[in-house]
């Protein structure tokens, strides 16, 4: 920093917000004064002698300091200067160069909200969230309840944790840090050792109400099997499916840098092949409403095959719901069945007089 300094106070005359370096040559009881050299006499004062005043008490005339110029010259002819914004500048300027290197810091966890952790980086407010955090340290919570989360965040108060500067913005006072940066890299190399397609076995991690957390057998790696991937029924609750410690088998598919999902499902033979030849346009079948959504009502055809009969059916969610209930038979008339899709549109059937 004092390298920089002083090639650039060579290239650039004194202009406001300039960081320079001074030494302290006198401290009266509201003010210190700098040398600046050819520059002059720099003062620091007022609100900015309060604003640094512990710091101010610490010095010693002769002590070299880095200060901020806020006036080029005020009433008295001195260079006006700030010791708390330019050592505010500095540190952010050295925030941003641990983040460019990719540096490690050891930070200790203040505390914790259902978002994450909160720590300082060298006096500055800094905030770890629960998605930047480790495979080991992450809350793997049963139905992702947020009081339960920010319990297992909650032990992590006054422990230290190595991490990395994931982002920042001085003008926001924004300190975003990330654990999980360390492993990124690991994680990527082991994944060269794989490919989509490949099918892997390993033992349930974590269970949350979005899916399940796989780690690899003899492996640091984890995947995420999402709940559209456990099974080809439509799934409620993972914990239905499987539990945590159970051993599995499942199929790669997607790899996007240090991230891997996996399917269940993908393993199982799919109910929608040649589904066709059973059902088709026309058809009228029987169908138990399943559940409802802003589309429409998921009709259960078969355990492991739903279709939707639309909102638009009926006019309004609210006369679909009059028209149908949960967990009630009634008769649909098929609109139309694509089995690449996995997907099968339905009407209620008209009653016939």
């Amino acid at each position: 920093m004092k390298e920089l300094l002083e090639k650039d106070n060579l290239l650039r005359p004194l202009q406001v917000g300039k960081i320079v370096e001074g030494r302290l040559t006198n401290k009266a009881n509201s003010a210190v004064y700098l040398d600046l050299g050819a520059w002059g006499t720099g003062i620091i004062y007022g609100r900015e002698f309060l604003a640094a005043k512990e710091e101010l008490k610490r010095l010693k005339v002769g002590d070299k300091v880095f200060a901020k110029i806020t006036d080029l010259e005020n009433e008295q002819g001195y260079v006006e200067l700030s010791l708390s914004q330019a050592s505010s500048e500095i540190v952010w300027d050295g925030l941003r160069e641990k983040k460019e290197k990719g540096e490690k810091v050891t930070v200790q966890i203040e505390s914790a909200n259902k978002g994450g952790l909160l720590a300082r980086v060298s006096g500055i407010p800094a905030f770890l969230p629960v998605s930047q955090l480790s495979t080991e340290n992450y809350p793997r919570v049963e139905g992702a309840e947020s009081m339960k989360i920010l319990s297992e965040l909650q032990k992590f108060v006054g422990k230290e944790m190595e991490v990395t500067i994931f982002d920042l913005d001085p003008r926001d006072k924004k300190l975003i840090l990330s654990e999980k940066a360390k492993e990124i890299e690991k994680i990527k190399e082991l994944l060269k050792n794989y490919k989509i397609g490949d099918v892997v076995e390993g033992k349930i991690t974590g269970v949350t109400d979005f899916g399940v957390f796989m780690k690899f057998d003899g492996e640091e790696l984890e995947g995420l099997i999402h709940i559209s991937e456990l099974d080809w029924q439509l799934i409620e609750n993972p914990s239905d499916l499987v539990k945590v410690g159970d051993k599995v088998k499942a199929k790669i598919i997607s790899i996007t840098n240090d991230k891997v999902s996996l399917s269940l499902k993908a393993l199982k033979e799919d109910p929608w092949q040649d589904i066709e030849k059973k059902y088709k346009k026309d058809d009228i079948i029987e169908g138990q409403v399943s559940k409802f959504n802003p589309y429409g009502a998921f009709i259960k055809i078969t355990p492991k095959i739903q279709g939707l009969c639309h909102v638009s059916e009926f006019g309004t969610k609210t006369q679909m719901e009059a028209a149908l209930k949960l967990g009630n038979k009634y008769k649909f008339e098929i609109l139309s069945v694509e089995p690449q899709e996995h997907r099968m549109s339905l009407k209620l059937a008209e009653e016939k007089k």
